[in-house]
Parts: C-alpha cells; sequence; structure tokens
C-alpha cells in the first residue's frame, strides 16, 4: 500500500489524509480545489528522493508544494484524487552562508522573509522582495521565477541563482549548489527547473546571490498624471540616480481606493490624483544625504512637470506605511471579490499604449468595468485586473472569462508582450500559452519534458 510505503519514509505524522491535508489542496484565491491520497511532508533530500521513487514505481502522479501561495493553481493537485502531494514545509533549513562569496544555500521549505532575515543577520541583503514573502517558500520562488518589487536593481529569481540541488523524476540526486559566477562546463541545467514549476523535478536547495546590506534608503510616493509620465518620471530617475534606483512601482487611484477601504490603518499620503508611483532609493552611503537628494530631486521633477506632488518617507516606519499600500492590493481585492486577474509584461516603452487600448475597449464591451492596474512599472510588469463593482453584474463577468482574457493577451502579445510575466502558467494558463507560443517553442519544451520526465508523473497538468 502506497500510503504505508510513504509512512516508512517519512514517519506516520508526516503522512497526512483527509481533513488534516485539506488546506494543501485549495490556493489562495480559492480558484481551484483538488483531491489527493495523501500529502507527506519528506524532512530531508534524501527522503524527498526516496518519496519519489516510490511514487514512480507505483505510477502515481507528485504534485510539489511550498508555501501554496500559487497564484495560477501550479501548486494544487487536480480532482482525480491519484496525486501525492509533497509539501516541502519540513526541509526548511539555512545550510550554509559565505559573506566574503555574497551567497547563501538553503532549503527549498525556507520561508523567504526568513532567508531575508538570515541574509541581514550576516550583514547582507538578498534582495527578492514580495507582498507573500511572510509565507512563500524559496522552492516556490525558483519555481514560478518569481520577480517582485526589486527586479529594477537587481533581477529576478533566475538572475538571483548560482546553484540548485534537485531530485529528478528517476528518483535520483543533481547536486548543482555550486556558488560560482563563472561555470562554462557545459548546459546550465539550473536554469531548466527555474520557472517550470515542478514539472521537471523537485528543487530541495538552492544557492544563492547575496548583496551588500544597504546603509541608506529614501522611499517616496509620487502623484502623476497618467502612466506616461511615470514612464517618463522612470526614465528621469534612472538617468539621475543610476543603480541606486532599486524599486519603482505604478499604483492606480482605483488600486490604493480599495486598500484604504478594506485595509485597517491605512492612510492616503497625498491628495488623490489619477496615478502614483512609489519609488525607493537604497546606497551604502548616508542616510540624510540620500533623503535630501531625492527631496530636491522631485521638487525639480514637480517644477519641470514630470509629477504633480511628492511625499518623502521621514522614517523607516513611514515608508513600511507607504510600501502597504502597494503591497496590500491583491489583499485588498480578494477581500473586495473576485476578479479577473492579468500578470503581464511589456517593452516598458508601451506600457502606456497598452493600458490607454486595453482600457478603452474593455470598456466598450464591458460598461461599468472598474479596472486595477498596478505593478512593477521599472521592469514592465503589470497587475492589469478586471472586475465590476455589483456582484451581479461581477458573476457576468467573472463567466466572461474567456472572452475578456483574449482581449487583453491578444493586446499584450500584439506589444511583444508576455502573458505571464511572475505568476507562472500552472493551471490557469496552460491552455492559453497554445495561442501565443511558436510551435516550435511548444515541441521544445514537450521534449524537454519528456527526456527528464518520460512517465508524465511530476506536476502533471501545469505549464504543459
Amino acid at each position: 500500500m502506497l500510503v504505508e510505503a510513504l509512512r516508512q519514509i517519512v514517519g506516520s505524522g508526516n503522512v497526512l489524509l483527509g481533513d488534516d491535508m485539506a488546506p494543501a489542496l485549495v490556493d489562495w484565491r480559492g480558484r481551484y480545489r483538488g483531491a489527493a491520497q495523501c500529502l507527506v511532508r519528506p524532512g530531508s533530500t534524501a527522503e524527498v528522493a526516496a518519496v519519489v521513487r516510490c511514487c514512480r514505481d507505483a505510477g502515481v502522479p507528485i504534485v510539489p508544494q511550498g508555501g501554496n501561495t500559487s497564484l495560477c493553481g501550479g501548486s494544487i493537485p487536480d480532482a482525480s484524487g491519484t496525486a501525492v502531494v509533497v509539501s516541502l514545509q519540513r526541509m526548511n533549513r539555512l545550510r550554509a552562508i559565505d559573506p566574503e562569496n555574497n551567497t547563501l544555500t538553503a532549503e527549498a521549505g525556507c520561508v523567504l522573509s526568513t532567508v531575508q532575515q538570515a541574509a541581514r543577520d550576516a550583514g547582507r541583503l538578498f534582495p527578492l522582495s514580495l507582498a507573500a514573502e511572510g509565507s512563500a517558500q524559496l522552492g516556490g520562488n525558483l519555481s514560478t521565477n518569481a520577480g517582485g518589487v526589486q527586479v529594477l536593481r537587481y533581477g529576478n529569481t533566475r538572475e538571483l541563482t548560482l546553484g540548485l540541488e534537485v531530485v529528478l523524476p528517476s528518483g535520483e540526486i543533481w547536486d548543482g549548489l555550486r556558488g560560482l559566477r563563472k561555470d562554462n562546463t557545459g548546459y546550465d541545467l539550473k536554469h531548466l527547473f527555474i520557472g517550470a514549476e515542478g514539472t521537471l523535478g523537485i528543487i530541495t536547495a538552492a544557492t544563492m546571490k547575496l548583496f551588500p546590506l544597504p546603509t541608506a534608503v529614501a522611499t517616496a510616493w509620487v502623484a502623476i498624471d497618467s502612466p506616461q509620465q511615470a514612464i517618463t518620471l522612470l526614465t528621469a530617475l534612472q538617468s539621475e540616480f543610476g543603480p541606486q534606483l532599486t524599486a519603482c512601482e505604478l499604483v492606480s487611484e482605483i488600486s490604493l481606493g480599495l486598500v484604504l477601504q478594506h485595509i485597517p490603518a491605512t492612510a492616503r499620503p497625498l491628495e488623490v490624483s489619477p496615478w502614483y508611483v512609489l519609488v525607493e532609493l537604497s546606497s551604502g552611503g548616508d542616510d540624510a544625504d540620500l533623503g535630501a537628494w531625492l527631496e530636491a530631486y522631485l521638487a525639480s521633477a514637480i517644477e519641470k512637470r514630470l509629477c504633480t506632488d511628492a511625499v518623502l518617507a521621514q522614517s523607516k516606519a513611514q515608508a513600511q506605511r507607504l510600501w502597504a499600500l502597494r503591497e496590500n492590493i491583491s489583499e485588498a481585492q480578494k477581500i473586495e471579490g473576485l476578479s479577473i486577474k492579468h500578470d503581464v509584461s511589456l517593452p516598458i516603452s508601451r506600457l502606456a499604449g497598452f493600458i490607454a487600448c486595453a482600457d478603452a475597449v474593455l470598456a466598450t464591451a464591458y460598461p461599468g468595468l472598474r479596472v486595477v492596474t498596478f505593478g512593477h512599472v521599472g521592469d514592465g510588469n503589470l497587475h492589469y485586473n478586471l472586475s465590476m463593482p455589483a456582484s451581479s453584474d461581477n458573476a457576468a463577468l467573472i463567466a466572461a472569462q474567456p472572452e475578456v482574457n483574449r482581449i487583453v493577451h491578444d493586446l499584450v502579445h500584439e506589444n511583444g508582450g508576455s502573458i505571464s510575466a511572475e505568476h507562472g502558467v500552472g493551471q490557469l494558463k496552460r491552455e492559453e500559452i497554445l495561442r501565443y507560443k511558436s510551435p516550435v517553442e511548444m515541441d521544445m519544451m514537450r521534449a524537454v519534458k519528456q527526456a527528464l520526465d518520460p512517465l508524465g508523473l511530476m506536476n502533471p497538468g501545469k505549464v504543459l
């Protein structure tokens, strides 16, 4: 019996059945619900490998799961009940920190905020930062190539990764935990698994890049008239501050309004404006100097009509309150009700045109539509979410999601963009990508899948 065999590997208390595994069978948004034979919690790489071999021998599908914060159903099994969910939550050890090499090696079940704190304790920065960092796990971040708010300066998860340890679908362990910046000894295999959403193997540990810990941070909330003005301001900020520009986030007034309505202890930083950007600088210099530099620059930018108003955080607590306005948009939307969400990326030069065109087309097709637009203007990543204020109208809009997606995704594609920027494909966009990827691309992806997972047991029904 499979369940008994798994108990022999990980211990009886780490094989969950029935109601005990129920939270792992529904996604964060409540959109996807699945079923499974059991949930297994291995405590080491050797145990993960043994679990994979046991499932392989039984011909049973495996669904890897981290913090279950996927926004595309990537960590939820299907409804058949045949799969085994493999949770990495017990694999949460920090294996090594090398400050001189600016690297950290951690297991896949480490919560992102824990990794960040471990780096800070060593006087270093791990810059991957996103709204779910208090529950998202490193393995999931790697499996979706997570982005977040500091991609502008430090890059996404792929660019932060130097090495991986992976349990392959065969049950073999690949140890690629090398902290090297240069290694041209053949194919860079780690990139097969980053962004693969657990369909090619289970990431069990990673060696990640660290950076010097900034000693000065300046944060400002800036009012602007339009997305095009945000892009103009971004370009000017990059010219003025160069690599000290850490983040530049776009927020619409509609997005801010939902946060103020649903999230306690939030307050409007400035008078009402159609749009805002949240700007952050960081450096190894003096905090007062950096803040004064940004303040003076924004005063000049207002005179030059690059923006209309701005407020500079005068303390770390004030900066955190400004960031809370940006990072709680998704939570506020969840409280408000269901919406049609799009995580798209475009060339920065085409962001404003896309927003204007998509808004106009959708307003004609769906009168009364509410568009919640926010995202990482510094790297071209928009969260473009749609709903109706009235619940009855919203239900009709949700039912029309395929048609809505077609409008949005076709416009993204026409503008040279991607329909998935940082959330992954999962179940949500599995069929949708067939419209926008060429047959050659899809054939290459299927060939990689067949080579590594010929039985098709690793997270079936996701991506492909």
